[in-house]
């Protein structure tokens, strides 16, 4: 495990992908990102560390054969006491699924929900500090909640991270409804709504921004892989993107970063 670094609270420092097929999709973000993995904690069944030039980028895990439960990306939020934070979200209207658990000495963890349904991880640092900072292609760079609307969500974040919830402009946000999530007036993480334009297969959830050298060839390459391309590149406030999909059907998003 690398040396833990420890990160204000409410700031983004793991990511996960539990999956049916973990070999299969291995090969899928070794070639896409070229990721290379070595063996992480057991506690909730086979898991692999993902690696970049050597520092740590996320993790995937396999999913128990009897729990169908969807493939998607889940980020890990920062905190200095996971099982005071679980409190606080349950006290908020959020709920609670697993934890707090230690993940060998890596750290303390739990997996949580807001009150609109949307996972995240919570992440207390021991040994593992978490990811490297983002920056080079194949990073997760930028994480974004995608709900119905802001306001209630700001609330409950707030309240449990301590965010500056911000109005975003409508200049810069298309003229959607936006809001930035700032911890010491840096904004972290931002949030969506889009009302009934949330697609009622996933329902609210976080989606992962990955760093890629070329939006446009990455996005060629997730489909020669077997995956599939949702949203086509296009050019954005932050930069180039696509929404696209494992072949587990893993939603993220890849962005060629302009910042």
């Amino acid at each position: 495990m690398t040396e833990a670094t420890r990160r204000t609270p409410g700031t983004p420092c793991w990511v996960s992908l539990m999956v049916h097929g973990l070999d299969a999709i291995q090969i899928f973000y070794g070639e896409l990102f070229g990721w290379e993995f070595r063996p992480g904690p057991r506690q909730l069944g086979p898991y692999v560390r993902a690696f970049l030039h050597g520092k740590e980028v996320g993790g995937l895990g396999r999913l128990p054969v009897e729990r169908h439960l969807p493939v998607a990306w889940t980020p890990y939020l920062s905190t200095d006491d996971a099982d005071a934070t679980t409190e606080t979200i349950r006290s908020s209207g959020g709920t609670v699924g697993v934890g707090p658990i230690n993940a060998s000495n890596a750290c303390r963890m739990a997996i949580v929900s807001d009150p609109s349904g949307a996972i995240f991880g919570l992440w207390q640092p021991a040994a593992h500090g978490g990811i490297a900072p983002p920056g080079s292609p194949g990073t997760p760079v930028w994480h974004e909640l995608v709900t119905f609307e802001t306001t209630a969500m700001g609330k409950f974040y707030e309240t449990v991270f301590g965010y500056q919830v911000e109005t975003v402009k409508n200049g810069d946000s298309g003229g959607t409804d936006r809001s930035s999530l700032r911890l010491s007036g840096q904004a972290v993480a931002e949030l969506h709504g889009v009302g009934r334009a949330l697609p009622p297969d996933r329902g609210p959830h976080w989606m992962t921004y990955f760093e890629v050298a070329d939006a446009d060839e990455a996005a060629q390459r997730v489909t020669a892989l077997g995956g599939r391309v949702l949203r086509p590149p296009s050019d954005g406030p932050r930069g180039r993107v696509a929404t696209v999909a494992d072949p587990e059907g893993g939603v993220f998003t890849i962005i060629r970063s302009n910042l």
